[in-house]
């Protein structure tokens, strides 16, 4: 049945807004009459039927309509203190439908409203969305459904979801400002390539003499840059497109992935961030009930690498003949040799869950101090190499006229 939101006036003149479900506009309007509340606008939230499944199917919803980290993290959290407050599981669906910013949330909330009192579970319901909800959400959720602990599970994926955004905030935010380094630096120097250099060297040009090596040399770079720009751009977008049609393979985003795990600093990173990501998933599903096996065959889908994941699925294959999970994921010569190490603690004291999530906070500490460390190179780098450049084209355009000077004098 669709849900409308609403915008009303009750029995004492104040407006009020809230929800209401009901087979079309006219009839929300009359039931709305009916309880003495009188519509000021009704609009649609969610539509059952073809009109929904072709609206959600624009061209542009992808892009407008893409639930982020930060959304499902705040209707987790919400819905856990709901339940935590004693609303049963459709009320407090229902109650979240309202407050969600994203339509294609507020959409799917409202659909999985409808399908819980249709007889459906809320993990049944929650996998018809499989690009808002993930497998592991909806087999945590699955879990917490079995177990009657849905509200402390709620609360633990918002924990997870949480944790990870920060991590990734704090990430982008430590390398945004050598990046806009670089890129300032960039332009400036490609305008002082193209615009003020030739100027000065256009001086030079009526000298009957030769050029030193390193002015012949900025005269060229300038020209091209002047001339040639579009010869440079299309080579860019060239390999650009080149790497991305090979990184789609298999074979090639195989190959990308190992050597992304072998880069100086950018690799350790990698496999740091990997690392911390398995153990806090694998700690989390297997906590929540979900069995060894299957927990691993969703955390290699997460692990974000290729060869990691492979590493991932070899143990998976080992633990199901009987053998040790350290053991397993030792043999890939992948993971940090300290949460192997860590993990066969676990599993010898029988706290495994416990020393996964010792090895999440571990490594995501680790993370954040590789990311500092880097940045903190990469700004001196930056600069070192922007004087380098700049001292190169004051010294070209210096040595000729110091060689003027000593032929005047």
């Amino acid at each position: 049945m669709p849900i409308y939101e609403y915008s009303a006036l009750n029995a004492k003149g104040k407006t009020v807004t809230d929800i209401i479900d009901a087979e079309s506009t006219a009839a929300a309007r009359q039931k709305l009459r009916a309880s003495r509340i009188y519509p000021i606008s009704i609009k649609e939230v969610y539509e059952t039927g073809r009109q929904a499944g072709h609206d959600i199917s624009g061209w542009f919803k992808p892009f407008s309509n893409r639930v982020s980290a930060g959304e499902l993290s705040i209707m987790t959290r919400q819905l856990a203190t709901l339940l935590g407050a004693g609303f049963p599981l459709v009320s407090a669906v229902y109650t979240l439908i309202p407050q969600t910013r994203s339509q294609k949330l507020r959409q799917a909330l409202a659909h999985i409203k409808d399908a819980i009192e249709e007889g459906s579970s809320f993990a049944a319901a929650l996998s018809q969305y499989p690009d808002i909800f993930s497998e592991i959400y909806v087999n945590m959720v699955a879990s917490g459904e079995s177990s009657g602990t849905l509200e402390l599970v709620l609360n633990r994926l918002a924990d997870i979801t949480e944790r990870q955004q920060a991590i990734t905030k704090s990430v982008q935010s430590a390398i945004a400002y050598p990046i806009l380094m670089f890129f300032v630096g960039t332009l400036i120097l490609i305008f002082l390539l193209t615009y003020i250099v030739p100027s000065i060297i256009s001086i030079f040009e009526d000298m009957d003499q030769a050029l030193p090596l390193p002015t012949l040399v900025l005269i060229n770079v300038s020209e091209f840059l002047r001339n040639g720009w579009w010869v440079i751009l299309l080579a860019l977008v060239a390999v650009i497109l080149v790497l991305r049609r090979i990184k789609k393979t298999d074979r090639g985003g195989y190959g990308f992935d190992r050597l992304a795990l072998k880069l100086p600093l950018a690799g350790e990173l990698r496999t740091k961030l990997a690392t911390a990501r398995f153990a806090r998933t694998l700690g989390s599903l297997l906590e929540n009930g979900v069995s060894l096996m299957a927990a691993l065959d969703i955390v290699r889908n997460i692990v974000g690498n290729r060869v990691i994941a492979d590493a991932v699925k070899n143990a998976a294959l080992n633990v199901e003949k009987g053998g040790a999970l350290a053991k397993s994921l030792e043999a890939s010569s992948v993971f940090p040799h300290i949460s192997i190490q860590m993990i066969q603690v676990g599993e010898n004291s029988g706290e495994l869950e416990a020393m996964l999530a010792k090895i999440a906070d571990i490594y995501e500490n680790e993370v954040e101090s590789t990311v500092s460390a880097m940045t903190a190179l990469l700004e001196p780098l930056i600069i070192l190499f922007m004087g380098v450049v700049v001292g190169f084209i004051v010294i070209s355009i210096c040595l000729p006229i110091f060689e003027m000077n000593q032929m005047v004098g």
